[in-house]
């Protein structure tokens, strides 16, 4: 069970388990204990999984945040996964989810995730991560706070750092 590194730094087991979509002619097998299931499945089954809240979702690259928008805030756990660690559209995810659509849960960056990431990755409202397999989760925390200023306006910063020295 892979460790869990939050945006403070600390670091938990994991017990969410990451489940993939049932191959054609198969049906979705449930894990016991917490499930994130791919959108596309939670979209084809919802009403199944109303209210619980042990299912989240998880989104691939190219999946959309719009499919789930009316039932964000249902879901106590999001994951976006990183295929590969060259692929931004996770970030992108990560923005919309949080402030086009007010996705106010926790918000899990999973796949191809690295130590130099995890700033932008929390820039862009990401609460927790999963490493990649090889990456030493002790460097974390210093990867998680590399800069103590940041220019740009973002999720964890609603203004730029013009406009908060003026301030």
């Amino acid at each position: 069970m892979p460790d869990v590194i939050r945006k403070d730094g600390i670091h938990n087991d994991d017990l969410w388990t990451l489940v993939s979509a049932p191959v054609e002619g198969e049906s979705l097998q449930l894990p016991d204990g917490p499930a994130l299931l791919p959108v596309t499945v939670w979209n084809e089954n919802q009403d199944a999984f109303a209210g619980r809240n042990d299912i989240g979702v998880w989104f691939d690259s190219h999946d959309e945040p719009e499919t789930v928008a009316g039932d964000l805030n249902q879901l106590p756990l999001i994951a976006v996964n990183f295929p590969k660690f060259t692929d931004g559209r996770g970030y992108s995810i990560a923005r919309l989810l949080r402030e086009r659509h007010g996705y106010t849960g926790e918000l899990r960056a999973v796949g191809d995730v690295l130590l130099d990431q995890l700033f932008y990755m929390k820039r862009c409202g990401f609460d927790s991560y999963v490493l990649r397999a090889d990456k030493d989760i002790n460097k974390a925390d210093g990867c998680l706070n590399v800069f103590s200023n940041a220019y740009q306006a973002a999720v964890d910063v609603k203004e730029p750092l013009f406009r908060r020295r003026t301030a």
